[in-house]
């Protein structure tokens, strides 16, 4: 039995039971998570702690996620038909990471939901083929492992935090319907740069990843989005960090769905994987 099918049998009756979201309960936190790669399903802490925030929420009515794997504009959405295909968007891993599925619900309505508060988005266009990428099914195979929740990803149209950050403002009232928002990346995400001792469990991280987790963690607890939006002059172990943005910049949607986009956060996952930092947090 692997780390996931052990995981799976003990987290499937307590998700079986979670409580579901009603207006009783208010706005559903919006989250910022650091998804990793589809070996992360055989890490037992972070299965534990990601599916423990999960468990300490009501279960959605349904999911929205921003995804560092898909960037395209103009700005769109996956499939909603109930059991799109996943999309296996890695390579060089073990073959069951590529037999795993997660066979959501119908999410039309959700879909309709989202294209209503996007009215000046002429054409909102529907990837009916696309379904769910890695940075996406691969957390939810966690927190929601009964697939059992109508989810809808939505595209990063743009690599602007400000434009990121008001895409994230007209998404928020989706949070008073249950909704839970998802800004899913990497605190760091220096892939090109780590050394083979950074994969050896219990070795320091490199400094580039500690250096600008420790400014991330900063400028959150800070509420400065000043800050983190200019983290290309500003932010330390720059370039290495990332020597691209597409995992840093979906916790400008994340922040910009929060009540107030100013506030501090609530860090609920930090620590590092393969010398990468996994800080993850909500806003409220």
């Amino acid at each position: 039995m692997n780390a996931y099918d052990g995981f799976l049998a003990q987290a499937a009756p307590l998700s079986s039971g979670q409580r579901v979201w009603t207006p009783q309960d208010g706005p559903l936190p919006a989250l910022y998570l650091g998804h990793g790669a589809p070996p992360l399903l055989d890490d037992e802490l972070w299965m534990s702690q990601l599916f423990g925030w999960a468990q300490s929420m009501p279960k959605p009515k349904g999911v929205l996620i921003v995804s560092a794997h898909w960037e395209h504009a103009p700005l769109s959405i996956s499939g909603t038909a109930a059991g799109t295909p996943l999309v296996y968007d890695f390579g060089g891993f073990e073959r069951r990471f590529y037999e795993m599925t997660y066979p959501t619900p119908d999410a039309s309505a959700l879909g309709r939901k989202i294209a209503s508060l996007l009215p000046d988005t002429t054409d909102l266009h529907e990837h009916r083929s696309r379904g769910l990428d890695h940075g996406a099914w691969v957390p939810l195979k966690v927190m929601l492992p009964l697939a059992d929740v109508p989810v809808v990803q939505l595209s990063l149209p743009t690599q602007d935090p400000a434009k990121l950050m008001d895409l994230g403002r007209r998404l928020a009232p989706l949070r008073d319907e249950g909704i839970l928002i998802i800004g899913s990346g990497f605190m760091t995400h220096g892939l090109p740069f780590l050394r083979r001792t950074d994969f050896a469990p219990g070795n320091p991280p490199p400094g580039w990843s500690a250096d600008f987790d420790a400014w991330a963690a900063e400028a959150l607890a800070r509420g400065d989005v000043d800050t983190l939006a200019a983290y290309a002059s500003k932010a330390p172990g720059m370039p290495y960090a990332h020597p691209t943005v597409d995992h840093y910049i979906p916790l400008f949607v994340t922040l910009g769905a929060g009540e107030r986009a100013d506030a501090p956060v609530e860090t609920v996952i930090e620590g590092f994987f393969i010398g990468l930092s996994k800080r993850s947090f909500q806003v409220v």
